[in-house]
């Protein structure tokens, strides 16, 4: 009876592990995805009337920078004092900036408040960077090798919905409600993590005599730097395809002569293209689950994701319903996220794991800067050199560049189905 209650509780133990890493997730991607939508009402709600998109850049730079920074950080705490740590800090750092940030429009002086937004973005992306590594680490340590590819499935399918319910809400409530409600599901959420465990593969890594959680020790050779390089590298795609193909769905529309085009909306463009992510997600989990192997589901989405990027650049004269269609099409093809998070889990130590995983996720995010500088030169029509001079031409060109890369670097990287994560990188 105790072997039999020992296994229950540590059952229970696991599933709320998995279920507060997807929670944080969704508070993740909620935030992300609500600044995309409520970034504008919101700079007009603090009294600007004129460069708005350019102060709205800004504000989205300011925050991709906390990002970065914030994922270095977080990684590197993660490894040295632990998984829980990070899920506990971020959180708190995170939720106190976006209540904060529902305030800043009594500021009345708008540059005062402007410059009151942009460091509590900072703050917020500084905070939020920790979310994703630290959960899917800490649900890869504690679920069996054979297992753990649906628990990260899970907590990266429950936190794309953060995008659809963030979607929901900067369309139907004031900006300022929005931020509260991502700050309150923060402060939540801590109740929740109050009865999570942490990691014993961490717990028994302390032990061995090696660094722990040092970021430069992921470039101490050729090897391991490659390997850290390539992970960034197979995850980029996705972000090519939210930050660009979707971000600017409006643009395309507009382009190829989308029927009613003037009705189409960003904020619905992104909640289709995440509820395909949602499903996308699920799909390329369970794929690696069955065909036991990471490398063979991101070579079939990949292959996906390609045909359907063909085929949404191609819709000239097309319905509004139709090219809603597409894009969530295309959002389950970018489903890969939970796979590309499990892999850069899963290629490293215990002492390196957290500052992998952490730091890789939003080292994809801040790659969509180069990308958008490299479509948007492309783009131009300059006449200078290879300058395309249109939206679909320029993301044809991104599209081969970047997966042909993006296949070299799955096929560089070992198979980590099944992989023992029990060891410490020496």
């Amino acid at each position: 009876m105790k072997i039999q209650s020992t296994e229950i509780s540590v059952k229970n133990a696991i599933t709320t592990t998995v279920l507060v890493a997807a929670l944080g997730y969704f508070v993740d991607v909620y935030d992300l995805v609500l600044f995309l939508i409520i970034g504008v009402k919101s700079i007009k709600g603090i009294g600007f009337t004129e460069n708005i998109i350019e102060e709205f850049q800004t504000l989205l730079d300011i925050q991709m920078i906390g990002m970065l920074i914030g994922g270095v950080f977080w990684g590197i705490l993660g490894d040295k004092k632990g998984r829980l740590s990070v899920l506990f800090g971020s959180i708190i750092l995170y939720s106190v900036a976006n209540i904060a940030n529902g305030f800043v429009d009594l500021l009345h002086d708008k540059d005062q408040a402007f410059m009151a937004y942009g460091i509590l973005r900072f703050i917020a992306g500084f905070g939020l960077a920790g979310e994703l590594g630290a959960g899917i680490t800490l649900v890869s340590e504690v679920m069996s090798k054979e297992k753990r590819g649906y628990g990260t499935m899970i907590v990266a399918s429950v936190g794309v919905i953060g995008a659809i319910v963030a979607a929901l809400v900067g369309k139907f409530w004031t900006w300022q409600t929005a931020y509260f409600i991502g700050g309150a599901l923060g402060l939540s959420l801590l109740l929740l993590r109050i009865g999570v465990f942490e990691s014993g593969m961490f717990e028994k890594s302390k032990r061995a005599d090696v660094a722990h959680g040092n970021f430069f020790d992921l470039f101490k050779n050729k090897k391991i730097a490659l390997k850290y390089i390539y992970c960034i590298i197979i995850g980029s795609p996705i972000w090519f395809v939210i930050g660009i193909l979707i971000g600017r769905a409006p643009e395309f529309a507009n382009e190829m002569g989308i029927v009613g085009t003037s009705g189409l909306e960003r904020e619905y463009s992104i909640m289709f293209c995440y509820t395909g992510l949602v499903f996308g997600d699920i799909a390329s989990g369970m794929l690696s689950q069955l065909l036991k192997s990471r490398k063979k589901a991101f070579y079939i989405f990949y292959v996906f994701c390609i045909s359907l990027i063909l085929i949404y650049t191609n819709l000239s004269n097309a319905t509004a319903t139709t090219y809603y269609i597409m894009i969530t099409l295309l959002g389950f093809s970018a489903g890969f996220w939970a796979m590309f998070v499990t892999v850069a889990s899963e290629q490293f130590g215990t002492n390196l794991r957290s500052t992998t995983a952490t730091t890789a996720p939003n080292f994809v995010r801040g790659s969509l800067v180069i990308i958008a500088l490299l479509f948007d030169y492309l783009r131009s029509t300059d006449g200078k050199f290879l300058q395309l001079g249109s939206l679909t031409s320029a993301a044809i060109a991104v599209t081969v560049l970047l997966f042909t890369i993006s296949f070299w670097a799955v096929y560089r990287l070992p198979e980590t189905f099944g992989k023992d994560l029990d060891y410490v990188e020496e």
